[in-house]
C-alpha cells in the first residue's frame, strides 16, 4: 500500500508518496492546495534518504507556481 508522510522540509503542506512497484520504488512529491494537489517531482526511490537536490527542486518549483497562481 502506498506511504504518504509530510515533508515540511520541503515546505507546508507538502507530502511525499511512496509507491511500490515490483523491484522499483517511486517517490511523488506533492503539495494540497485548497483548490489543487500540485504534483512537484517523481522519481524512483533509490536511497532511504531523501536527496538534497529533489529538495531543492520541489522548492524551486513551488515558488515558480506560487509566483504565477
Amino acid at each position: 500500500m502506498p506511504h504518504s508522510r509530510p515533508m515540511p522540509a520541503i515546505g507546508s503542506r507538502c507530502h511525499v508518496l511512496r509507491i511500490p512497484d515490483g523491484a522499483a520504488s517511486w517517490r511523488v512529491f506533492y503539495r494540497i492546495d485548497e483548490d489543487a494537489i500540485v504534483i512537484l517531482d517523481v522519481e524512483a526511490k533509490k536511497t532511504r534518504a531523501t536527496p538534497q537536490k529533489s529538495i531543492e527542486t520541489c522548492q524551486r518549483r513551488l515558488s515558480a507556481y506560487d509566483q504565477i497562481r
